[in-house]
């Protein structure tokens, strides 16, 4: 798994940076640059929204004794999407746009939960239980 990291972290500034100079050649610099920055915009005011009704719905898990793991899973997933969204580029923000709406991030999550399961199965994750 560490290799796919590090191997997405040296290749996706450069397709990031493809696809910059790219769209530039077509709809200009200048758009390009006011594109980013309303992206990055709008993620910011999105990402707190959903991390505001995500923490509010764990809360509500808590009041009536239940564990948040599904709402936590969420957030993680709003975190890493905003964070993504301040990352200039093309690439990053359909990644993180995709893990900030809820009609998208459902089915990411459902393959994240799975590639974690996978994981733990295979030993490569170890998980603790206190009783």
């Amino acid at each position: 798994m560490w290799k796919w990291l590090v191997l997405t972290i040296m290749i996706m500034p450069a397709l990031e940076l493809g696809v910059i100079l790219w769209a530039g050649s077509i709809i200009g610099g200048w758009s390009v640059f006011g594109f980013i920055l309303f992206t990055g915009f709008i993620g910011a005011i999105l990402a707190k929204q959903q991390g505001t009704e995500t923490l509010q719905r764990a809360n509500m898990r808590m009041q009536v004794g239940h564990m948040p793991g599904e709402q936590i899973f969420d957030g993680i997933c709003i975190l890493v999407g905003g964070l993504l969204l301040l990352t200039p580029g093309f690439i990053t923000d359909t990644i993180g746009f995709s893990l900030l709406l809820p009609i998208t991030r459902g089915p990411l999550k459902r393959i994240l939960k799975h590639q974690i399961e996978q994981m733990v199965q295979n030993g490569q994750v170890m998980t603790f239980r206190r009783f």
